[in-house]
């Protein structure tokens, strides 16, 4: 079991050596952030499975408190409301998911992030574009070379890597870095 441990630690540490190079991308996401949440607006997150749990977790972390005792930032997880999600899926189709809650809840001045390991999640697809057919700011973290979703979004953070654990691992540390960043900008 050890190897195996250690084995997982060294594609953890290589998965971040990489991340390293992403910082330009990284830095423009965080600005983009700072700028809608200033500006009044919110952030909007969406996800499938690992990545709706991590849309989740930021958007908590923004609403209620990363580090500083700070108001609420207006952020919002797309993933959370089973009532719609059972309903909109059995009434029209799960690819339109996202860019239906979009449609109804996002305005001007919003940020809308997607996050898809690999970079084709059709919901996702589909959400960026709603959110470009409305004038919204756009962004994704995505993995592996970014699939479909690569150059869609106005800012796309990939994690260049082929395993999905060490993408969501990724994603989440660029996202709690976003939040310690929020703080002191906005705190």
């Amino acid at each position: 079991m050890i190897s195996s441990f250690e084995g997982a630690l060294k594609r953890h540490q290589e998965t971040f050596e990489r991340v390293q190079s992403l910082g330009p991308e990284v830095v423009a996401l965080a600005e983009a952030v700072v700028e809608c949440l200033r500006g009044g607006g919110k952030v909007l997150w969406m996800g499938n499975g690992g990545s709706a749990a991590d849309a989740q977790h930021l958007a908590a972390e923004l609403m209620v408190r990363y580090k500083a005792e700070r108001g609420p930032l207006g952020s919002i997880a797309l993933t959370t409301d089973s009532s719609l999600m059972t309903a909109h899926s059995n009434d029209y189709e799960f690819e339109t998911l996202f860019s239906r809650q979009i449609e109804g809840l996002a305005k001007p001045g919003d940020l809308v992030i997607g996050i898809s390991t690999s970079g084709n999640s059709g919901n996702i697809i589909k959400a960026v574009e709603q959110a470009q057919a409305m004038g919204i700011k756009s962004a994704t973290l995505l993995g592996r070379d970014g699939g479909k979703l690569a150059g869609m979004a106005d800012i796309s953070v990939t994690v260049p890597s082929d395993e999905t654990a060490r993408i969501q691992e990724a994603h989440i540390f660029i996202g709690h870095w976003l939040c310690e960043q929020i703080d002191s900008d906005l705190a």
